[in-house]
């Protein structure tokens, strides 16, 4: 349980640091899914892959440290977490935007927008995780 929290924290600190040091170095805000269709859509824009370069390597380094997958994901398959990537994409497209840019940097840049989305995103998070509650009692 102590561990869930401490990653929690962990992640947070390191979002609040990448969002921190993008504004301050490139003046962009920090926003996940915008980055990575932008740098799709403009390859030669090398900050943004040098941030989704990041987020790889961050993941990757957390590993190598002996960080544990989350148990709900070890007997995942890929088909369902593909799907999964895919539903999130859609919602992010949705909501012209992600998490982190909502979440992050909206609510700090005092967004209106940005309020109503992650009010949402709480909600939909909430419903989700009692009807998880409810099949698996079922």
């Amino acid at each position: 349980m102590t561990t869930a929290w401490l990653a929690a924290l962990g992640g947070g600190v390191l979002i609040g640091t990448a969002a921190v040091l993008l504004m301050a170095l490139e003046g962009r805000i920090l926003g996940v899914s915008g980055i990575l269709g932008n740098a799709l859509q403009h390859p030669t824009h090398r900050w943004r892959w040098g941030v989704l370069g990041g987020v790889v390597a961050t993941g990757l380094l957390v590993r190598l440290y002996g960080a544990g997958v989350p148990e709900q994901f070890v007997h995942t398959g890929w088909l369902r977490l593909v799907l999964s990537g895919l539903l999130i994409g859609a919602g992010t497209a949705l909501a012209n935007g992600c998490t982190s840019g909502h979440g992050v940097c909206g609510l700090g840049n005092r967004s209106g927008r940005s309020l109503i989305a992650v009010a949402v995103f709480m909600c939909v998070a909430a419903a989700t995780v009692y009807i998880s509650h409810l099949v698996e009692g079922a």
